[in-house]
Parts: structure tokens; sequence; C-alpha cells
């Protein structure tokens, strides 16, 4: 299902970069580009959109001023160098709020929060359901920055993810990723309570683990090391009611 999406900024700067992270995310249609909000405005009441990236402190009207200004407005994500604004930009619903300069691991977290509400909302009349999908868990990806590109990643699929240096692996059921990456950072991006770091170095999905011992984990025929700071976690998670052998 393509998302379409409209991007309004007064700063040229600011919106090329945020037009420049979405051109890379497949689930994005970029149907336009405003430079005001009494535009975008117009804009909106006239064209399907499901999506507004929208600075809040423009000339003339102001990004919560369009959003008011609507009836059924669509998804929003505000963008703004005003940390003030936060407050007024969540009484109005957005789906995120994101502090420029924007980087692109926040950007990311943004859409996977779109992609979320997009599969969990069974009320808004501009989204359809893909049929057989109503009872569905909703699917979480890992946006990798490979070679320029954006490559989705199922987190569904993921087996491990390790640091390497500078770099992460992400591992599949099928194929391993790698890209440049903190594992901080990653781990930010997981869906929480499916994910647990066992290791400096190490993430593991929690419901893929087939076997546990005090030093490592099992998953898929592989021993992922525990480390010394993360063996207490891992015992009350994997080994509840027990002492560390």
């Amino acid at each position: 299902m393509a998302i379409r999406t409209l991007i309004v900024d007064d700063e040229p700067h600011a919106l090329e970069i945020i037009k420049k992270y979405a051109v890379n995310v497949p689930e994005i249609e970029i149907v336009d580009t405003c430079n005001n909000a009494l535009k975008a405005l117009q804009f909106v009441q006239h064209t399907k959109i499901d999506l507004v990236f929208l600075d809040i402190k423009m000339p003339g009207l102001t990004g919560t001023d369009l959003i008011r200004g609507l009836k059924t407005p669509p998804m929003i994500i505000f963008t703004t160098a005003y940390q003030e604004y936060a407050i007024d930009g969540f009484e109005l619903n957005a789906i995120d709020y994101l502090l420029k300069p924007v980087p692109l691991e926040r950007f990311l977290r943004a859409i996977d929060k779109v992609m979320q509400f997009i599969n969990g909302d069974k009320n808004r009349r501009h989204l359809k359901e893909p049929e057989g999908l109503a009872t569905a868990a909703p699917t979480h990806f890992l946006y990798l920055r490979i070679e320029r590109q954006l490559v989705k990643v199922d987190t569904r699929d993921i087996l491990w993810i390790e640091s390497v240096k500078d770099y992460i692996k992400v591992v599949t059921t099928d194929k391993t990723f790698q890209t440049k990456q903190k594992i901080s950072i990653a781990e930010k991006l997981l869906p929480i309570g499916e994910f647990m770091r066992i290791h400096r170095s190490f993430i593991i999905p929690v419901n893929k683990t087939d076997a546990y011992h005090p030093n490592y984990m099992i998953i898929a025929g592989n021993k992922i090391p525990i480390g010394r700071n993360y063996k207490l976690a891992c015992s009350h998670k994997f080994n509840p009611g027990t002492d560390l052998l």
C-alpha cells in the first residue's frame, strides 16, 4: 500500500532533507511539496493525502492552524526547530514530532510509527485495510542504509544482530545485511519487548531462542554469547526462579 505523502516546509533545505529520506522508503509516495501552510491546506482539501510532514512555524498560517482547519486531517508528523511546540503537536494527535535537523534514524522511527498506526487502526476511512489481515499483528520493519538505499527488513525474519566495529550485521532467515550503524541505534528501532540485548555486541529476538545456557543462547543452531553484564537479566527472562549456574 502506497502512503500518499505531502511535505510542507518554508525552509527549502529542511524540505529537501525530508524528501531525500522519504524517497528511499518504498511505502511512501511523495505526491507533492509545499512551502507554505495555506497552499498545503488547499491541496489537502482537494487531494487524497494519507500523511503530511508538516513544519509548525511558518509565515501566515501555521502548521497547527492548518490541522485545526481540516475536518478529517491525515496522519501528521510535525517537523520544527522549536521544542516548545511539542505539546501543541501531540494535542492534535500527531503521529510523531521531529526536531530539526532531523537525523535519518529518527525519521525512520517516525515512519515505523506510521506503519504501526496503519496496521493497528481500524477506523481511518482513508486507509483501506488489506483483506485477511484484520486480526493480524502489526508488521514491524527495520530500515537499513545499504549502498545509498534504504533496505526494508521484516523484524520477524531477524535471527540476531551483531556489532562489528562501526558496523552491524543483521542476520535473517535467508540473508545477512551489513550497514554502518551503532548497535545502540538499531536497538532503539526494534519493537519493544520482542528483542533483547544479551551482549554488548549482540541483540536477539526473544521468540527465536532454541536453548538457553548461562553463557550463551542457541538460535538456529548458532551459539550467541551472553555478556557478563547481561547474565542476570537473561536468567530472569529465560530461566526464571533459578540461580545462575
